[in-house]
C-alpha cells in the first residue's frame, strides 16, 4: 500500500520569477556540452542570492527492460564504462538494461532500435513506464523508460552494438531472480538497471 506524503509549510513551489539575471559560459564541448550558469535565486525571506551552477548536457535517453514471462528471464548487456572505471570499478564492465541517447529521434522509435543493434532482437510492442531525471545536481539528461516482452523468434541478429559507435557489447540472457539477486551481491551498480529491475518485480511482470 502506498502512503501520500504531505508537504510541510516550509516547502514552497518556486514562484515564476524567483530566478533572474541567468548567464551561461560554455567550458566545453569537446563531446557534449558542459556550461558554468550563474543566476540570482531568490529566497523565502524575498533576498536575493547569487548562485553558480555547472550543468553537462549530453541530451535525452531511452532504456528498456526485455522480459520473456514463460521463461522466466531478462535481457541485459555487459559493455565497459570508462567513468566507473576510474572510480573504484576494478574492471569497468558494467551490466545494464539496453540503453542509448535519443539522438532527436522519438523515445519509443530510439528505443526499438536501440534494442535491435545491442540486443539483437527486433521488438515493437514496447511500453513507457515513467520519465525521470537521472542526476539533477549536473546532468540535464532525462532518462524514458520501458518494457517490452521479447522471445526467441524475435531474435533478429546477435546484437553486440553498432560498430560505427565502438560499443564492443556483450548480451546477456539472465533468470529474472538471478538478476535481482545479482543487485544485492553488487554485479549490477547501474541506476537504470536497478530502477527497471526492480518495476518489474513490484509490477509482477514475470509472475
Amino acid at each position: 500500500m502506498l502512503v501520500g506524503i504531505t508537504a510541510s509549510k516550509n516547502v514552497t513551489e518556486l514562484k515564476k520569477g524567483s530566478i533572474r539575471n541567468i548567464k551561461t559560459e560554455l567550458l566545453s564541448d569537446n563531446w557534449y556540452t558542459l556550461n558554468k550558469i550563474s543566476f540570482e535565486y531568490e529566497k523565502e525571506d524575498g533576498t536575493w542570492e547569487t548562485q553558480v551552477r555547472e550543468a553537462y548536457d549530453r541530451g535525452n535517453g531511452a532504456a528498456i527492460l526485455l522480459y520473456d514471462q514463460s521463461k522466466g528471464t531478462v535481457v541485459l548487456t555487459r559493455q565497459f564504462r570508462m567513468p566507473t572505471y576510474v572510480n573504484g570499478n576494478n574492471d569497468g564492465m558494467m551490466i545494464e538494461v539496453c540503453a542509448g541517447l535519443l539522438d532527436g529521434d522519438h523515445p519509443e522509435d530510439c528505443i526499438k532500435k536501440e534494442a535491435e543493434e545491442e540486443t539483437g532482437y527486433k521488438v515493437e510492442n514496447v511500453q513507457k513506464v515513467y520519465e525521470s531525471y537521472m542526476s539533477p545536481g549536473s546532468v540535464t539528461e532525462i532518462l524514458y523508460f520501458f518494457v517490452a516482452e521479447y522471445e526467441d523468434t524475435m531474435k533478429v541478429s546477435e546484437g553486440g552494438g553498432a560498430e560505427d559507435e565502438s560499443e564492443n557489447i556483450e548480451v546477456l540472457e539472465v533468470g529474472f531472480q538471478e538478476a535481482l539477486n545479482m543487485i544485492k551481491t553488487g554485479d549490477i551498480k547501474d541506476a537504470k538497471t536497478i530502477m527497471l529491475l526492480q518495476y518489474a518485480q513490484i509490477n509482477k511482470l514475470l509472475d
